[in-house]
C-alpha cells in the first residue's frame, strides 16, 4: 500500500488549516472565481460550486489516499472563514520531498495569511512528517507568490523555461494571489497533458461557449527549495509578520 499523509489539522496563530469540506463549497467556488487565480493557475473555469463538491467529496480525499499528496482549507480561527487553500502534490516518498502550491481568497490578501499557511505546512511536514524537501514553483511573473517563497526562506535554485501556461492578460499579482499551477481532472490525478506546455485543456478546463476565450501565454517557473535546516534561522523560526509565534502542529 502506498505511502500516504494522514488525516490532519495544523493550527497556526491566525489560521486553521483542516481537509475540505462540502460546507466550503459556496466560499471555494468565490475564491476560484478571483482574475489572479484564473491567471495564475489551470483550475477549471469557470470554477462552479459543483466542482467544489467534488474536490471536497472525491478529488482530495483521493489525491491523500493515493499518497499523491494532500489538499487543505486555509481558515481563519477567529471567524471561521476560507481564506484559502493549500496542497501538496508530486510527492515523493523515498527522497521524502513535495512540492506545494496555495491560492488565496481576493479580500484576505495583504494580512501575510500565504506565508503563514506555507510555513506552518513547512514545518509540520519537517518535524511530524520527516520530510527533507519541500518544492514551490511560481510562475515569472507572479511576484507575489515570489515574495511567499522568500518571506518562508526558499532558496531560488533556477528557472525552468517555458514551462507552463499562463492565463489572462493581467500583469499585475496582488499579495499572495496564487502559487498554484496545476489543478486535477476528475480521476483524481494530476493533470498531464497533450498542450505544448505538457498540460491538457480538457473540456472542464475551457471557457463557457458564452464566455470570452482567456488569453494563454507562455511563461517561466522559477524553482524554490525549503530544506530543514532553512527553518532554523530566527528570522524563519520566528518571522516579525508572525509576531515571533510558533506554529502548532497537530495530527
Amino acid at each position: 500500500m502506498a505511502a500516504s499523509f494522514p488525516e490532519t489539522a495544523i493550527s497556526t496563530e491566525r489560521l486553521l488549516l483542516r481537509p475540505l469540506a462540502e460546507d466550503d463549497a459556496p466560499g471555494l467556488a468565490d475564491m476560484m472565481a478571483d482574475e489572479l487565480v484564473l491567471a495564475w493557475t489551470d483550475h477549471p473555469h469557470p470554477f462552479t460550486e459543483a466542482h467544489a463538491l467534488d474536490l471536497a467529496r472525491t478529488l482530495a480525499p483521493a489525491h491523500r489516499a493515493t499518497g499523491r499528496g494532500i489538499v487543505l482549507a486555509v481558515t481563519e480561527h477567529l471567524t471561521q472563514r476560507l481564506v484559502g487553500l493549500v496542497e501538496l502534490r508530486h510527492t515523493d516518498w523515498r527522497l521524502r520531498s513535495t512540492e506545494i502550491s496555495f491560492v488565496t481568497a481576493a479580500w484576505a490578501r495583504g494580512e501575510g495569511y500565504a506565508p503563514e499557511a506555507v510555513l506552518g505546512v513547512a514545518q509540520w511536514l519537517f518535524e511530524d512528517r520527516d520530510f527533507l524537501r519541500l518544492e514551490l514553483r511560481t510562475a515569472a511573473g507572479n511576484t507575489a507568490a515570489q515574495q511567499v517563497a522568500q518571506k518562508i526562506g526558499g532558496i531560488s535554485e533556477g528557472v525552468l523555461r517555458s514551462a507552463w501556461i499562463v492565463r489572462g492578460e493581467s500583469g499585475e499579482s496582488a499579495p499572495g494571489a496564487a502559487g498554484d499551477r496545476r489543478g486535477h481532472d476528475r480521476s483524481g490525478h494530476d493533470r498531464s497533458g497533450h498542450d505544448a506546455s505538457g498540460h491538457d485543456r480538457r473540456a472542464a478546463d475551457r471557457p463557457a461557449p458564452d464566455r470570452p476565450a482567456v488569453g494563454e501565454s507562455r511563461s517561466d517557473l522559477i524553482l524554490w527549495s525549503l530544506l530543514p535546516e532553512d527553518l532554523e534561522t530566527p528570522e524563519a523560526a520566528a518571522p516579525a509578520w508572525a509576531g515571533g509565534h510558533r506554529y502548532v502542529l497537530r495530527d
